[in-house]
């Protein structure tokens, strides 16, 4: 019984949440001082700032599902500490956030500080998509929860000692210098990846496919190269970004009808991709269930394949050879499918379907909530 008491004592409660530009995801986790991490509960506030909003919750205190509207993030958040009350569960000691990027001078997770603050509002520009929401939530915790200490936990760490030569873009060194360079992206999965990995391997190559996707070489379990750049629009197609482009074709649509940042915004990062190509979904599962009826649906996933498979070879390239192939996220850990026609012509580096791929459950509100266990003791 001592023991037992002891174990509790020690023990965190952590908050996790997970901002999207229109959902709200939070996890209520226990974390031994060990920091082995134990779900209590897990929700999501959808669609927020729509009409159709939803939010549940489930656990083993107690379970919800309802629809409801939330005008912003800071309604969402508030709702969902309301319901882990009437659930009885305990308040958190600490809240971890995931922050998609923290612009030139937030490089790592960190602690909370009014400083880092003004850093996060001035790295806006780097994910408009998701930083805004995420202050929101932040600044909501601040007001909700100000005895609570808060973590900015970032998808950029990961990534942050790329050697130059990935890292750099051909571009003036006076760009460079001011923060323009590529900063990669999905680096909690990947942190919440490798731990799984038994032994893990030299040279490994991680395929986070699911709205969002990138791929990454990982040299002796660090970043060495990875497909998304300065934001999370670059790499390859996603469900409604476009990736890579040639910079002629911004150049081109500025002259035709795209005249300002906020029109070519909407256009490569919510009408691109998937959506773009097929004209039907940004959904992977409704594409594949029309794709023989439906040629642009089946050219959407053919593209898709093909470039995931493109860049798989490239970052085995960077590395010298591919020991293992990961597959991770929605699409990477629920399709086979597109895992088998993504592999389809890898055998010459002796990957196919079965041999040298790996699935394994990215892990990044786990992560967050193991970071911020970690960083909030200190």
């Amino acid at each position: 019984m001592a023991a037992a008491v002891s174990s509790r004592v020690a023990s965190q409660i952590i908050l996790a949440l997970n901002c999207g530009s229109s959902s709200l995801k939070f996890g209520l986790y226990t974390v031994s001082d060990s920091n082995r991490a134990e779900l209590l509960c897990e929700g999501e506030a959808e669609e927020v700032g729509r009409e159709n909003g939803k939010f549940w919750l489930k656990g083993t205190a107690c379970s919800v599902s309802e629809q409801r509207q939330f005008p912003h993030h800071g309604a969402a958040l508030a709702y969902a500490l309301l319901s882990l009350q009437r659930c009885h569960l305990p308040a958190p000691g600490a809240v971890g956030h995931r922050f998609v990027h923290g612009g030139p001078h937030v490089r790592e997770h960190v602690a909370l500080t009014p400083e880092i603050f003004e850093h996060l509002q001035a790295a806006i520009p780097y994910a408009p998509l998701h930083t805004p929401s995420a202050l929101a939530v932040l600044d909501a915790i601040r007001h909700k929860l100000p005895a609570v200490p808060q973590i900015v936990c970032l998808d950029t760490a990961f990534h942050r000692d790329m050697p130059d030569v990935s890292r750099f873009f051909a571009l003036p060194y006076s760009l460079q210098t001011g923060g323009l360079e590529r900063y990669g992206f999905h680096g909690l999965s990947l942190e919440s990846i490798l731990p799984q990995l038994h032994p893990m391997p030299a040279r490994l190559v991680i395929a986070h496919l699911g709205n969002g996707c990138s791929i990454t070489a990982i040299r002796n379990g660090k970043s060495l190269d990875t497909t998304m750049g300065l934001t999370p629009t670059g790499g390859v197609m996603m469900g409604t970004r476009c990736g890579d482009l040639d910079p002629g074709v911004m150049l081109y649509l500025q002259r035709n009808g795209y005249e300002t940042p906020e029109g070519l915004e909407d256009l490569v990062d919510k009408r691109s991709g998937f959506l773009g190509v097929s004209g039907v979904s940004s959904d992977v599962r409704q594409l594949s269930s029309v794709r023989r009826e439906n040629s642009q649906a089946d050219l959407a996933l053919r593209m898709f394949c093909y470039q995931t498979r493109k860049a798989i070879a490239g970052m085995a390239a960077a590395l010298g050879g591919i020991d293992l192939l990961v597959f991770a996220g929605g699409i990477g850990e629920h399709s086979e499918e597109l895992r088998q026609e993504i592999c389809r012509g890898l055998g010459f580096m002796g990957i196919d379907g079965d041999h040298r791929v790996q699935v394994v459950q990215s892990r990044e509100d786990e992560q967050i909530c193991k970071i911020t266990a970690r960083l909030s003791r200190s």
